[in-house]
């Protein structure tokens, strides 16, 4: 069968495509347009699903790395102490506590609540409280507490809730925040942040095209880019997912993130993750992120406490945080802020009088000096000591809680000292450092270049070891070493272990026992030690003949010490200083003078060998490490050794009360204004120190540069006046305000001696001092025998009549060059000479 088809002819002509137009233009248009839609579609739906995967993930865990917290020391009231209970109130909110008055009992602090009644304050701690969950009454009556009361006990003092001092920080971001919910936002700050940044960020979808178009528009008006029309989304979006790079490309893939944003979370939701991530800053070597973080780093203070001008200066902020910065450049932050306020107005959302009251309002920030609050180089170390033990992940991921030693009270005060101190160094430098130099025919006045002076301050409590406050240089900012853990000679704050070890003499059996009013011939001398000759020097060669090792110690006399040192045995004081912690000394000549180094932090350990009956303390800076319920991982305590009798450690106490009543110590500490109880030593090598302590506080000062050159400046004119201002800064505060005399222990007695022979002082010679020896081993002759040292030196002042300025027993004696010399009334520090005048003591008390 033949099958046959029939094909039709088109007759010259194509037949029309059908839907196309019949013009060949717009047909080419409309396929253009197909093509490029279609290409649109594919490419918009790749991305669509790119970055839907991506933000995901981004949001799959949490948005924000938890981190550990770290806690201060808590802050205990006790009986008697002059308070308001609104006060104890405010650290119980700044512990976040919550207040059981205004607050749901669904929602009160899982740490605890507090109420304000009319007699005081009752304290509730909570579940998760650092204290075991029994609440306390506190009384308080006319500005001081009552007494305290407890399951119906009586309380002589009371522990609130530790509070906050910062988070542990990401090591590699260096950056610290505060995460809040928006809920827990104040709307002041809502308000003042949408009224300069996206005032209808409720309202668009995450791009707000009209006001990118106006901003273009504007651009392109005046010829440059001035105006920002992103969103908050749209900066979330670029914030969490995009480079910095201004491209289209990059905008509009910003544009697509926001939309998407916005379709998987609420507003409320897109504006706490901006809350938390927005840049705000810098604090020292930190990026400060986040509202909340700001809020403490700027005015110290939570952010729901937060006023409005305050709210208007953050939200300023966000434009250009460190052009902008309040520290900086106030004029320029404080025209930010009036701008917010200004933007505030036209949305409504605070009146034209407000506006004005807070403009009229200054720029109320918190301290810049970073060390006040958040004391950077003690959580550094905290954060070492955590890593050895804990995983970094682990601490930051389960929210750790880390209760620590810091009193921020007393961190503040050592903060501030070290402002004042230093700066005063810096002057002394200078001063060193300027020379007048003839450039061609004139004499010029030139600073010669140099490093600049490094500073280190630890203070300890001299009965726990806790580490109280701790500052680890100039600015952290500048440079992270931190100096309180930085090796260096001990110069002659060392001095006190070679006199500990004569004491020692008292107790161990030795053939020559050596007591406070036993003397040694200061003059120059050489020492043999092996193969070796060491032949220390005076400063200025200056040299004071016989004197006693009280005397020794307050005018820190080099040539003596080693004499000591040697008479004692080299051996013995090396033993003492390395029982004391100080284990890098080895048994020479030198170590006497302190050559060989160990740490501010080291000899604070040390010296609470004198400071606690004794007994050595290793600093402890951790109490206890517990989960986000509070549920205990890790306690800590200090490691403890008996280092000197009880009675040794009284002895070199009241010695070195002598080096700060009348020796080297006095113009550094009295004569600026310290007056409490205090023993302490002065110290110079390369380096400046003073180690001192009173009843209940012990702190070491050094300063020195980090090249090791030598400062030129004695411990007494760089380290002491810091010291002093920091004790006098704690001596205000009612935790420290307790600086009594040092307690004595049994088998000491008090003895008083003529300040020319060194005997028991009598009738005949009223102008004596008291000295504290080990019972037995006080001197038992009287001063009125005309044998000895009195009778020589009666002889030589005035035909045998008394002396008015003698050389023994007394530091405000007359020195000698060589052999003889003129009275003079010139402390001499190692290194410098400091004129002083202490007026007679009548104050001590009678023999025992």
């Amino acid at each position: 069968m033949t099958i046959r088809i029939k094909i039709p002819k088109a007759n010259g002509q194509q037949k029309r495509i059908r839907g196309l137009p019949r013009d060949p233009v717009l047909r080419a248009a409309v396929v253009v347009f197909l093509i490029l839609a279609v290409s649109f579609t594919v490419v918009f739906s790749y991305n669509y699903v790119k970055y839907d995967r991506i933000i995901e993930r981004r949001f799959r865990t949490p948005v924000f790395s938890n981190s550990a917290k770290i806690y201060a020391l808590p802050r205990t009231v006790h009986d008697g102490e002059k308070i308001e209970a609104k006060e104890i109130a405010v650290d119980l909110r700044r512990a976040s506590y919550s207040d059981a008055a205004h607050t749901d009992k669904d929602a009160q602090s899982p740490l605890g609540s507090f109420r304000l009644v009319s007699d005081g304050i009752d304290v509730t701690p909570g579940p998760e409280s650092y204290h075991s969950p029994e609440s306390a009454h506190i009384s308080v009556q006319d500005g001081v507490v009552s007494h305290i009361t407890s399951k119906g006990n009586d309380l002589s003092g009371y522990e609130l809730e530790p509070q906050l001092v910062t988070a542990l920080f990401d090591a590699e971001q260096r950056s610290k925040r505060q995460l809040v919910k928006y809920n827990d936002i104040p709307p002041v700050m809502v308000q003042a942040v949408l009224a300069i940044e996206d005032r209808r960020f409720f309202e668009h979808s995450g791009v707000n095209f009209f006001r990118m178009a106006e901003a273009a528009w504007i651009d392109l008006v005046r010829g440059r880019h001035e105006q920002g029309g992103s969103t908050i989304t749209m900066q979330l979006s670029r914030g969490f997912f995009l480079s910095p790079e201004k491209t289209v490309k990059r905008k509009l893939v910003e544009m697509l993130i926001a939309e998407e944003l916005e379709q998987k979370f609420t507003k409320q939701q897109i504006f706490e993750f901006y809350a938390n991530w927005v840049d705000l800053g810098q604090r020292g070597s930190f990026a400060i992120s986040g509202f909340a973080e700001a809020s403490k780093a700027y005015f110290n203070k939570d952010l729901k406490d937060i006023t409005l001008p305050e709210a208007a200066l953050l939200a300023g902020l966000i434009q250009r945080p460190s052009y902008l910065s309040p520290y900086r450049h106030p004029e320029r932050a404080l025209e930010r802020r009036n701008v917010v306020l200004e933007a505030m107005v036209d949305t409504h959302a605070i009146t034209r009088e407000q506006a004005e009251k807070a403009k009229a309002t200054p720029l109320k920030l918190a301290p810049p000096n970073v060390e006040a609050s958040d004391a950077p180089y003690f959580v550094d170390m905290v954060r070492d000591q955590l890593i050895g033990r804990f995983n970094e992940q682990e601490l930051n991921g389960e929210s750790y809680r880390i209760y620590t030693t810091l009193d921020p009270d007393l961190q503040k005060a050592a903060a501030q000292s070290v402002e004042m101190g230093i700066k005063l160094v810096d002057e002394q430098v200078k001063k060193l450092r300027t020379k007048k130099v003839k450039v061609g025919k004139k004499i010029e006045t030139q600073v010669e270049p140099g490093p600049q002076a490094q500073v280190a301050l630890v203070a300890l409590d001299p009965h726990t070891g806790a580490v109280l406050a701790l500052v680890g240089g100039r600015d952290y900012g500048w440079s992270q070493l931190n100096h309180a853990v930085a090796k260096r000679p001990t110069g002659s704050i060392f001095k006190p272990f070679v006199y500990a070890a004569a004491m020692n003499t008292a107790i161990d059996g030795s053939t020559a026992v050596i007591t406070p009013a036993s003397t040694v011939t200061d003059e120059p001398s050489s020492f043999a030690y092996g193969d070796q000759i060491y032949e220390p020097r005076n400063y200025k060669e200056e040299y004071h003949g016989e004197v006693t090792l009280r005397y020794a110690l307050a005018m820190s006399l080099n040539n003596a010490t080693v004499k000591v040192a040697e008479e004692v045995g080299y051996d013995k004081v090396a033993d003492v200083a390395r029982s004391a912690g100080i284990i890098s000394v080895k048994a020479t000549p030198a170590m006497a003078l302190g050559s060989y180094d160990a740490s501010p932090v080291d000899m604070a350990g040390a010296y609470t060998s004198f400071a606690n009956n004794g007994v050595r303390l290793s600093p402890i800076l951790l109490r206890s490490v517990r989960n986000a319920k509070g549920d205990v991982l890790a306690n800590y305590s200090t490691d403890q050794r008996q280092v000197l009798d009880p009675r040794i450690a009284y002895v070199m106490t009241n010695m070195m009360e002598g080096v700060i009543n009348n020796g080297l110590g006095y113009t550094a500490v009295r004569l600026r204004g310290f007056t409490q109880p205090a023993a302490g030593k002065t110290g110079s090598s390369h380096d400046g120190w003073f180690a001192g302590y009173t009843s209940n506080l012990l702190c070491i000062v050094w300063v020195g540069y980090d090249d090791y050159s030598d400062l030129r400046l004695s411990g007494a004119m760089t380290a002491a006046p810091i010291w002093t201002e920091f004790m006098k800064k704690a001596a205000d505060l009612p935790q420290y305000a307790d600086m009594h005399e040092f307690s004595q222990p049994s088998g000491v007695v008090d003895v008083q001696l003529d300040k020319i022979t060194n005997r028991l002082a009598t009738p005949a010679c009223p102008d004596d001092y008291t000295s504290a020896f080990i019972a037995g081993t006080e001197p038992h002759e009287t001063c009125d025998e005309q044998t000895g040292v009195r009778g020589f030196f009666s002889h030589l002042f005035n035909g045998g009549e008394k002396a008015p300025m003698p050389i023994n027993g007394d530091p405000n004696a007359q020195k000698k060059k060589g052999f003889f010399g003129k009275v003079a009334g010139l402390f001499k520090d190692d290194k410098t000479t400091q004129p002083a005048a202490k007026p007679p003591d009548n104050t001590q008390s009678a023999p025992h």
